[in-house]
């Protein structure tokens, strides 16, 4: 249960992104063999820092709006479903954890000219020689960035009654959203007129848009005991939420009309501790999941009582997030306080606990986990040791291809060999990771939060470029 970000300077950004030990260093002896550096293993020697791979990424880009956010969501937009051409423009709405309470806001925002490159995942079989040379700066001129200059960022500002522990937009009316307050409140937002606005401009408000607009919210609701993080809308009812808290309570909130709310006084209750996260289900519009600091996962169905259907025992410890597979509904994904994250099937609740995947690669608790909006097997992951890690669980060992890549390189890497197999890519460089999401109309595309602001990242072995017929 670690979550507070509150921080008080203002968010700086930083730039040093993954990379290698010590790079460009000359005492290092040109005889050893490359070594690949551990992260959360292999410890940085006395000036030394590590340094961003431009070549690691399509693109890469670090922004802040102010005060760190703990929390933020990406908007669906009317720019296409599927969007692989550089340059992008994405929208998010975020909740500031500033260092006074009525210094909070609500930061809904456009980021535009979102540069980047396209790259072949198969390298074009010219000749072996020259595939291996991805640092050569013929490759550079083959991937020509596409967009030019910095990102755009426009910015408006809602006033907030304190800091937001989370913020969630409806799926499908993205400009009303609800947020959770340390206050002890949930709150709806109808931001439409923002929105509006950022659409029609074109002029960057990065620079001294201090504005903050007094706006009041559709719906607060103070029947919660406590503050809470948990909260989640149905991606198939519109309007429908479920909010939670930290006194273990659960609330329904049943739409009945676009800017009114009947709130559920009487709270699903299943859990010894609190609630930490929520997530309806993607297929059954009655069902939705809990976990909570009490180690178990929830599964609730609101049309036969207020008690779960079904509790698992998932982790030994604290059970921070969990997220529902959209493109293979019976895949459930659960991070630990302890650095462990699972995969269940649910299809095999009834033989036992259904864990398919359980790995204990990060060493400090898991602060967010979200399945690709693309790719069913895929699963991006960030923690509190300042790693973002994106994991393709389809993958296994192959020994016959790693010798054969080994054969081809020109020289000796002594890689590790206790990285699991669908370990695809590791983001290292923001301090205090707290939450990531993928862009579900951008394929390849996540974007975090930390204490030092935001990135935005599509890593160059993540397929983010779909056949010309299909995009």
């Amino acid at each position: 249960m670690v979550r507070s970000l509150k921080n008080p300077k203002k968010a700086k950004r930083k730039n040093k992104q993954g990379g290698k030990k010590g790079e460009g260093s000359s005492n290092e002896a040109p005889s050893l063999p490359a070594k690949v550096w551990q992260p959360g293993v292999d410890k940085l020697e006395e000036g030394e820092e590590l340094q961003c791979d431009p070549s690691a990424y399509n693109s890469l880009h670090a922004f802040h709006i102010g005060w760190p956010c703990l929390s933020f969501d990406v908007l669906r937009d009317s720019l296409g479903l599927v969007r692989t051409e550089f340059p992008h423009t994405v929208y998010c709405v975020a909740g500031t954890q500033a260092e006074k309470s009525s210094w909070n806001s609500i930061g809904i925002f456009k980021l535009s000219n979102v540069s980047g490159k396209r790259r072949d995942l198969v390298p074009d079989k010219k000749g072996d020689e020259t595939d291996m040379d991805s640092d050569s700066s013929d490759s550079d001129e083959e991937e020509e960035e596409a967009g030019s200059g910095t990102p755009v960022l426009q910015l408006r500002k809602v006033f907030h009654e304190g800091c937001v522990n989370r913020i969630r937009a409806m799926t499908q009316n993205p400009h009303i959203v609800a947020s959770w307050g340390d206050t002890g409140h949930v709150q709806v937002w109808d931001f439409s007129s923002h929105l509006n606005a950022l659409a029609e401009s074109e002029s960057d408000l990065s620079h001294g848009a201090s504005a903050v607009s007094n706006q009041s919210p559709l719906v607060k609701f103070g029947g919660h005991k406590d503050e809470g993080y948990a909260i989640d809308w149905s991606p198939l009812v519109p309007g429908r939420l479920v909010s939670g808290d930290c006194k273990s309570c659960i609330h329904l909130w049943e739409p009945t009309s676009g800017t009114t709310w009947n709130i559920d006084a009487n709270p699903f209750v299943g859990h010894s501790a609190s609630v930490e996260d929520l997530q309806w289900s993607p297929t059954e519009p009655s069902v939705f999941a809990s976990c909570s600091v009490d180690g178990s996962i929830g599964i609730w169905d609101i049309r036969v009582g207020k008690s779960p259907a079904t509790t698992i025992k998932a982790h030994k410890a604290d059970v921070n997030v969990i997220s529902w597979n959209r493109l293979a509904s019976c895949m459930l994904a659960s991070g630990s306080d302890d650095g462990t994250f699972s995969i269940r099937d649910l299809r095999l609740l009834k033989e036992g606990d259904a864990v398919v995947a359980h790995f204990e690669y990060h060493k400090h608790p898991i602060t967010s986990v979200e399945w690709s909006p693309h790719e069913p097997s895929t699963v991006a992951v960030s923690s509190s040791d300042n790693q973002l890690t994106i994991w393709d669980l389809s993958l296994e060992r192959d020994e016959e291809e790693e010798a054969e890549f080994k054969a081809k390189m020109k020289e000796e890497v002594n890689a590790p060999t206790d990285l699991p197999p669908q370990l695809l890519f590791v983001h290292q460089g923001q301090k205090d990771l707290k939450e990531l999401h993928w862009h579900s109309q951008i394929p390849g595309m996540v974007i975090s939060t930390a204490a030092d602001g935001f990135n935005i990242l599509m890593p160059s072995n993540i397929e983010n470029a779909l056949p010309a017929n299909d995009a």
